[in-house]
């Protein structure tokens, strides 16, 4: 049985003897400040503890319900650097559940993020984060499935090395690596200013197999990606380097190895397979500084 469960049953019995109501409906408060909506409950007993490591599809929304990122993460659980902080929220869940949380702003993007607020908030805001909590694993148990994954899979690297040179000989590109070892190619120059750290940027891109097969695209979606600028929780790296050195309005070729791409796991949802080069189209339509 989950923390927020247990949470939830105990709120429930004190509202027969407590008038207070929240300012937010369908949620409740935890002593940490952190206001609690769960969706669905979880099977599984296997309640997440600080040193696991969890896998959980993450949205982050205004008050509004405007969302401002989505995407699945696997990341390791921490103990709390600060009450109310996101690792209480992922303590509250076991394997399967689902909830809503609503967080001051600020301490979320200055102290987990490490970035400057976006200026579409302001001051004083709340947010809320949406968690839909798909595995759970012990530190031991992460580590002993991934070295027995990267041994696996341990010849695939050579193997994609022969696929890049193929595919930039085929497209004639003689543009040279950057040091990390990705092709970036300017499609069409921007005129805007430049981007720097904690900037929120806004782009679309698709993403392509060297087979030219597509595997995301904002564009198909009809709704552009926007982040803070900096955070490496935010995007792969590849994109991360590039973006880095766009200006607004600028559309770019980026071929990226895997290093800097979905590396040697491969991404979280399993679209992108092991040691894969994968070819993003962006176009950075938009740059607030910070």
């Amino acid at each position: 049985m989950s923390k927020l469960y247990v949470i939830l049953a105990i709120a429930g019995l004190m509202l027969f003897s407590c008038s207070q109501k929240s300012p937010y409906p369908g949620y409740s408060k935890t002593s940490e400040g952190i206001y609690y909506k769960l969706h669905s409950f979880g099977n599984s007993k296997k309640q997440v503890k600080t040193g696991d490591y969890i896998t959980a599809n993450i949205s982050y929304h205004t008050l509004e319900d405007s969302t401002f990122f989505q995407g699945r993460r696997t990341v390791q659980v921490t103990r709390p650097a600060y009450e109310g902080s996101i690792d209480d929220c992922f303590l509250m869940l076991s394997k399967g559940e689902k909830a809503s949380f609503i967080m001051p702003a600020a301490p979320f993007f200055k102290k987990t993020l490490e970035s400057s607020l976006p200026d579409f908030f302001s001051r004083g805001d709340s947010m809320k984060i949406t968690v839909d909590l798909l595995e759970v694993q012990r530190a031991r148990e992460f580590r002993k499935e991934k070295k027995a994954f990267l041994n696996w899979i341990e010849d695939f690297g050579d193997y994609e090395k022969v696929l890049l040179r193929q595919f930039l000989e085929e497209k004639q590109i003689d543009a040279q690596p950057t040091q990390s070892g990705l092709y970036h190619i300017v499609l069409e120059p921007g005129t805007g200013p430049e981007v720097e750290e904690g900037d929120t940027v806004v782009v679309h891109y698709e993403g392509k197999f060297l087979n030219g097969k597509f595997f995301d695209s904002t564009k198909q979606r009809k709704q552009p990606f926007e982040f803070v600028y900096g955070h490496e929780l935010q995007v792969i790296k590849g994109i991360e380097e590039v973006i880095g050195k766009m200006r607004e309005g600028e559309k770019a070729l980026a071929i990226l190895p895997s290093d800097v791409a979905f590396g040697k796991t491969g991404s979280s949802t399993g679209i992108v397979p092991p040691y894969t080069s994968v070819v993003y189209k962006v176009t950075l339509t938009e740059v607030r500084q910070h």
